[in-house]
């Protein structure tokens, strides 16, 4: 039947073959905005420490962006030479002008100690700078008679008193010797900067320090506990705040903690290892399925696992998982764990996972890492 200007009116089509690919559209947008409001709604709960531009991004870049803050910085906290403190097992260069019977290198001993011909007693040096040691020098020996106007220059020609040690995830570990006053900024920056796999934090671990004033082990005072800082990589390099650039004496430990790294492979728009550079107790599995991109049209989403690390047996139990519960809601979101592997299956392939651990290892080799910031 035609009304009039001859245009066909369709009485008897099906409404339900009609609406078929709008509600289909409708589902698949629902699901994109289920992920982006789930990521949104934990933005708002806890203030990132990663800057937002940096997240997703390839952790090469993240890294050296922050290897490149932590040298600008480092060179800035640059401090004179004569900052420098003697301690025990030194050698130093002491020069008496016009006095070569009291010019030598002389050696501190372990209780702080040094011991020049002529002088009555022995001169303690541990402590001082080589200015103030060679002001102390010339002191004694106006004092003592010895010399009438000492004109003494004191140098560093070895230091065995100051090490600090760099390990953990830095380009390069390694043990230096504290030449002059440094900072956290100084010895990071010495051993390369951090390395792809770095966490969020930095710890300094100060060791009991033993009083060197007093030869008789029961006069010391009682040694300081073991000392242990932590400070976040955001408040250390974008914070502006000296109180973050601690300075480090000898026998410091300085550990760069590795970040936790979680898979997502198979069924998913962008596969990868996601470097989680904060805290991982709000990683939950629709965040990391955002980051992910969403599962794929052929995803069985019913049928994903989790692989995680058995600490018992060190091989990996299998978590079944039920994603399509947990994007529509039906089902509690679930929390993921450094080093987990989310695997979801695809349906034109879907085999079952005989060996985890086997799989584990092939679904992420060679996946890049990417920045996941804190999300």
């Amino acid at each position: 039947m035609a009304p009039r200007g001859g245009v066909p009116i369709l009485r008897d089509r099906n409404p339900q073959g009609a609406l078929r690919p709008a509600l289909r559209l409708f589902s698949h947008t629902a699901f994109a905005l289920l992920l982006v409001v789930s990521s949104a709604h934990s933005q708002t709960q806890k203030q990132p420490a990663t800057p937002p531009n940096q997240a997703g991004k390839p952790v090469s870049a993240v890294v050296s962006e922050t290897n490149d803050r932590i040298a600008q910085l480092a060179l800035a906290s640059e401090v004179k030479q004569g900052d420098y403190t003697i301690g025990s097992g030194d050698l130093l260069g002491v020069d008496v002008f016009d006095v070569p019977e009291l010019s030598r290198d002389v050696r501190v001993n372990e209780t702080g100690y040094i011991s020049l011909p002529l002088m009555p007693s022995k001169i303690k040096a541990s402590g001082l700078t080589p200015y103030q040691l060679q002001d102390k020098l010339a002191e004694l020996l106006q004092t003592n008679g010895l010399v009438s106007t000492p004109q003494v220059s004191v140098s560093v020609k070895e230091q065995h008193s100051q090490p600090i040690t760099i390990i953990g995830s830095v380009k390069t570990p390694m043990v230096i010797q504290a030449l002059r006053r440094t900072t956290l900024l100084q010895a990071l920056s010495q051993a390369g900067g951090i390395a792809e796999d770095a966490g969020s934090t930095v710890i300094v671990t100060r060791n009991a320090a033993i009083s060197a004033d007093s030869t008789d082990p029961t006069d010391a005072p009682p040694p300081i506990p073991t000392q242990t800082f932590t400070i976040n990589m955001a408040d250390l390099l974008e914070s502006g705040d000296a109180r973050f650039d601690i300075p480090l004496v000898g026998g410091d430990v300085v550990t760069v903690p590795r970040a936790g790294i979680i898979y997502v492979v198979g069924a998913v728009q962008k596969p990868g290892a996601f470097l989680l550079q904060n805290d991982l107790d709000h990683m939950t599995m629709l965040k990391m399925l955002s980051l992910a991109g969403g599962t794929t049209n052929t995803a069985k989403a019913k049928k994903a696992v989790i692989l995680r690390k058995n600490p018992d047996t060190g091989q990996r139990d299998e978590v079944p998982i039920d994603l399509s519960k947990i994007m529509h809601l039906k089902s509690k979101d679930v929390q993921l764990e450094a080093n987990d592997i989310l695997y979801v299956p695809d349906s034109n392939g879907l085999k079952a996972l005989h060996r985890a651990g086997d799989v584990g290892i092939a679904l992420t080799t060679g996946l890049s890492l990417v920045a996941a910031g804190k999300i």
